[in-house]
């Protein structure tokens, strides 16, 4: 199993963060370079507990589905989500928020397995751990970036 864990600075409310980090159309707009695309389940607004999404989107020059389901839910605290369907044997993704004097702490603990044995553990060693770990950490990026600079792009947020 291989585990990444990520910890980023908001200078914004818990709340907030929260809201933005489950709403599909931002995550669809901040994964512009994977062409995201959410494809089924809530396809639009703030995702909840039970609900699932299906993501299809572009990666090593593949397009692939991947369907999760929101597994856990703690407003605004945390949530989970856990793939349903899709390229890998395991995956879950725990979102983490925590008060902090200036801001929000969020911290993104990703934990999956690979399929195909030897070879999929090596593909993961030299090019799908560091796509992820990019991919992530350009979205945190995104979310930091939208709501420190009160950024206009026009997001539907309701459940």
């Amino acid at each position: 199993m291989t585990k990444l864990q990520f910890k980023t600075l908001i200078h914004s409310p818990i709340n907030q963060v929260f809201d933005l980090s489950r709403n599909i159309d931002f995550h669809m707009l901040s994964a512009k370079q994977t062409n995201e695309k959410a494809i089924a389940g809530r396809t639009s607004g703030l995702i909840q507990l039970n609900e699932t999404v299906t993501w299809r989107g572009k990666h090593f020059g593949f397009y692939i589905h991947h369907q999760s389901a929101i597994s856990q839910f703690n407003y605004p605290y945390s949530f989970t989500d856990e793939m349903v369907q899709g390229k890998f044997i395991h995956f879950k993704h725990l979102h983490i928020f925590k008060e902090v004097t200036n801001g929000t702490l969020m911290t993104d603990i990703v934990e999956y397995d690979v399929p195909y044995g030897p070879i999929g553990r090596i593909f993961d060693y030299f090019l799908l751990k560091k796509h992820l770990t990019r991919f992530l950490k350009k979205r945190n990026q995104s979310l930091k970036f939208y709501l420190e600079t009160n950024c206009k792009v026009e997001i539907k947020t309701t459940t």
